[in-house]
């Protein structure tokens, strides 16, 4: 039986399509979720504690300031192509404002978080692993 996103896909009779055609804004909403799932998977398997204390930990990795500071790292090890999505989410307009952020933090994190949803949809997840391991010191885990 397929896992995953190939799972869904069959389940639900959801079809590929090109991911250049999404919204920058719609790959952030999903990408949103896919870091929050991946943090909050990394900190529950470093051992069982109360979730309080998980909660504070994975907020202070998600927030747009943290997400924003990913950014200075990740961007120079970018491909074209991650650049290109990267970019377009940090310069869509999003009608929402940040609300404990710079603006100049929150339309970073918009496109790191787009950059998140691009590389989930397109199935690469040992990319997202990669650029979250090299963006968050270890020690901050």
């Amino acid at each position: 039986m397929e896992t995953g996103l190939n799972e869904l896909k069959e389940l639900f009779g959801l079809k590929d399509r090109d991911l250049r055609t999404y919204s920058p804004l719609t790959l952030a909403y999903i990408g949103d979720g896919v870091y929050e799932l991946v943090i909050r998977t990394i900190l529950v398997k470093k051992g069982n504690c109360p979730v309080n204390q998980l909660h504070k930990h994975a907020s202070s990795l998600v927030k747009a300031g943290a997400q924003s500071k990913m950014m200075e790292t990740l961007e120079p090890i970018l491909t074209e192509e991650e650049l290109a999505v990267y970019k377009r989410g940090r310069n869509a307009h999003s009608p929402t404002m940040a609300k404990h952020a710079t603006m100049a933090d929150y339309r970073r994190a918009t496109g790191f978080e787009a950059l998140m949803g691009y590389l989930y949809l397109k199935e690469d997840y040992s990319r997202i692993v990669e650029l979250v391991r090299k963006g968050i010191p270890e020690e901050s885990l």
